[in-house]
């Protein structure tokens, strides 16, 4: 019969059995149905500077990037790359060797665990944790451990003992992310410099996912794990343009890394999407090089939406965890009278006209993130003032 297959095997790889539609397409999709405001997916409902706007604009009259880039990124992204990590870290990268351009932050991950992970290697991520970081290594046929973050005193903290006692001698590698997502917490100097410490006592490679790193709030400050004694060589840092210009469907991000570390990883990435986003990466090399101006700007910008955002959750009655990075605020649903954030989130567009994510999606351990609910305050702020105000129905 037309259609079916000589056996019962599964189509889907097994590896990636687990994981189906991502829970952002079926919560944007419950807010296109319903009408509800999208606090969900984590992208802006404006564009960024509207200079690099016409820089890509620039870029695609003028012929620039509208056939193959080079492999590795334009040359004027790398030296930028290299001149950002340098002006604001101390970090020097050579921009022909040690900079990597990928479709996005999300390529960046796939192909780093895809080239430095072997079956049965052990990766240790921080839990809850973005979801595409599961998926990448069950492809790479990692396994993953996970290493919980903890409500402790109005943020989600790391148990440094419990990340200790999950290095095994099968660990291969750890996952980071901070400025966190979604939780919203920035390791500090103390923990990234015990992280780093182990890394080399176990000599394990790392890679950081950073692309919140100039979304960084209050006393929060971005501390990049390569900067930290015996980290540049075996550490592999990843950026984004998307989350800091607000242009996310641009899809430009790389990694800067010591030679080898990028030789491997532009292995995998070459048979991944080969190269991708041609005019817009000469846009991003003139986003880099805008004046800090630009970014305290954008930092003000975003500290006054979290504020409106987590008064009206807070109003409405949530548990907030006030964010000290990213544009996330995660809450806890439990002072509504609420235990399941699936259950929770599905109807949330029909009770109250707003869509969420439920945090569970983001855990191994399931019932370590139920009660919890993560709403995007990256929108305008009469929608996050619109948004408020629906929500507010749940008090009663």
């Amino acid at each position: 019969m037309a259609g079916m297959t000589s056996s019962a095997r599964p189509l889907l790889n097994r590896r990636l059995a687990e994981f189906g539609t991502t829970i952002f397409a079926e919560m944007s999709a419950l807010a296109a149905a319903t009408g509800a405001i999208n606090l969900g997916q984590g992208f802006p409902d404006t564009d960024g500077p509207e200079a690099i706007r016409e820089a890509a604009v620039r870029a695609l009259r003028e012929g620039r990037g509208n056939q193959y880039p080079p492999g590795p990124g334009v040359p004027e992204l790398r030296t930028a790359v290299a001149a950002h990590q340098l002006r604001r870290y101390g970090l020097s990268y050579d921009p022909d060797t040690e900079v990597l351009v990928t479709a996005g932050a999300t390529e960046a991950i796939a192909a780093a665990l895809l080239a430095l992970v072997e079956p049965g290697d052990e990766v240790i991520a921080l839990e809850p944790y973005y979801d595409s970081y599961a998926a990448c290594i069950a492809m790479a046929g990692g396994r993953r451990v996970p290493v919980t973050l903890r409500p402790h005193e109005g943020a989600f903290r790391l148990d440094l003992d419990e990340l200790r006692a999950a290095v095994t001698d099968r660990t291969r590698l750890l996952l980071l992310n901070t400025p966190h997502n979604p939780t919203g917490t920035v390791l500090t100097r103390e923990e990234l410099t015990a992280i780093a410490a182990l890394a080399v006592e176990r000599d394990l490679l790392v890679v950081t996912d950073e692309v919140y790193e100039h979304l960084v709030f209050d006393d929060a400050e971005h501390i990049p794990l390569a900067t930290l004694p015996g980290m540049r060589e075996r550490t592999v840092t990843i950026g984004s343009a998307g989350k800091t210009f607000s242009f996310t469907g641009w899809k430009v991000g790389w990694i800067t890394a010591s030679p080898g570390l990028v030789t491997a990883v532009r292995s995998a990435k070459q048979f991944l999407t080969y190269v991708a986003s041609g005019p817009f990466q000469y846009a991003m090399a003139e986003a880099l090089a805008l004046p800090e101006s630009y970014f305290a700007a954008f930092r003000a910008d975003m500290r006054e939406r979290r504020e409106v955002l987590a008064a009206g959750l807070a109003e409405a009655g949530f548990g907030v965890f006030r964010p000290a990075g990213t544009y996330f605020i995660t809450t806890d649903i439990r002072p509504l009278g609420e235990t399941d954030g699936f259950a929770f989130c599905r109807a949330l567009p029909e009770r109250a006209g707003v869509v969420a994510i439920p945090n569970a999606v983001f855990y191994d351990h399931r019932a370590e993130g139920a009660p919890y609910v993560r709403f995007a305050f990256c929108k305008r702020t009469g929608v996050l003032e619109e948004a408020a105000s629906r929500l507010k129905t749940l008090a009663a």
